[in-house]
């Protein structure tokens, strides 16, 4: 798995993060989402090292990375602060400017990235996801029957209790198949250990607390400054998932509201692109930084 890859864990201000890098070319730094780690890029990332330099930690709370102490604001989980992670860890590695790919909740972090340090990010692209604050600001009984688990993984408490009674009856009952052994292939054992430990399940917890506090107050506070994304930004969504049924069929006009310079399209695959369609995700995100 990632094979010409380096494996390392590297301090990042005050949280210590685990990281594969390798390639040669731009930098392009690769954000997993909730449950997964950094491991769900092993098809893609040595597809994209043949044309760039390749980055994918782990966010902080997920997989090993750290995990902060909580906070009553949920803070340290806060899109602002992972995104100040990534900012440091490409400098740490010697790249000033770089473009970004975030796949579900590292995509909210790709974009706070994107709207706090439009120096560093060169390029952004979202998949499957939009914009936090748009997201509940649209939120209406479809998108909470949908996305109930948003509002369900934020309560205190009990969802950490509920999961960790037994992580793959969670996991393999409200994901259902993208759960599974056979697509998760070579990443399995990785996404194993991270469901099954207590902290990582904690931690991916106050990432869903924050995002509906912390995050939501900070992407409001931009959207009545009129700030955007400058970067030019790739939408890509799973057309096997709900993004489309959820925005009627409109989900780069969601993002136009964020970003200056948006093109996208969907690909045909459920929701964890990269374990499904590697090389269709990867021609994509390539074409785009070319």
């Amino acid at each position: 798995m990632f094979d010409g890859f380096e494996l390392e864990r590297l301090q990042v201000g005050g949280v210590s993060l685990r990281v594969r890098h390798g390639g040669s070319g731009p930098p392009l730094l690769l954000l997993h989402g909730h449950p997964r780690t950094h491991a769900t890029w092993y098809r893609v990332a040595p597809l994209l090292a043949e044309r760039f330099t390749v980055v994918c930690p782990d966010l902080r709370g997920y997989g090993e990375s750290d995990k902060p102490p909580s906070t009553p604001d949920h803070e340290p989980y806060s899109k602002r602060a992972q995104a100040l992670d990534q900012l440091g860890l490409m400098r740490l590695l010697g790249h000033d400017r770089f473009a970004v790919a975030g796949h579900d909740r590292g995509g909210y972090v790709a974009t706070r990235l994107a709207l706090d340090h439009p120096e560093a990010v060169s390029a952004l692209a979202a998949l499957d996801a939009v914009p936090i604050g748009a997201a509940l600001a649209r939120c209406d009984a479809r998108f909470a029957a949908a996305w109930w688990h948003w509002f369900f993984l934020a309560q205190p408490e009990l969802p950490e209790r509920v999961i960790n009674a037994d992580p793959d009856a969670w996991y393999g009952g409200r994901y259902g198949p993208a759960h599974r052994r056979e697509q998760l292939g070579e990443a399995w054992p990785d996404y194993q250990r991270a469901i099954h430990d207590p902290a990582t399940v904690h931690a991916m917890c106050e990432d869903y607390r924050a995002g509906l506090g912390i995050d939501r107050a900070h992407d409001e506070a931009d959207r009545a400054a009129g700030r955007q994304i400058t970067a030019p930004t790739l939408v890509l969504w799973a057309e096997q998932d709900d993004l489309l049924t959820l925005y009627d069929g409109d989900v780069l006009g969601v993002w136009r509201e964020w970003a200056r310079d948006v093109r996208g399209h969907g690909i045909d695959c459920g929701h964890h692109m990269s374990e499904e369609a590697p090389a269709e995700l990867a021609d994509a995100l390539t074409r785009f930084l070319a």
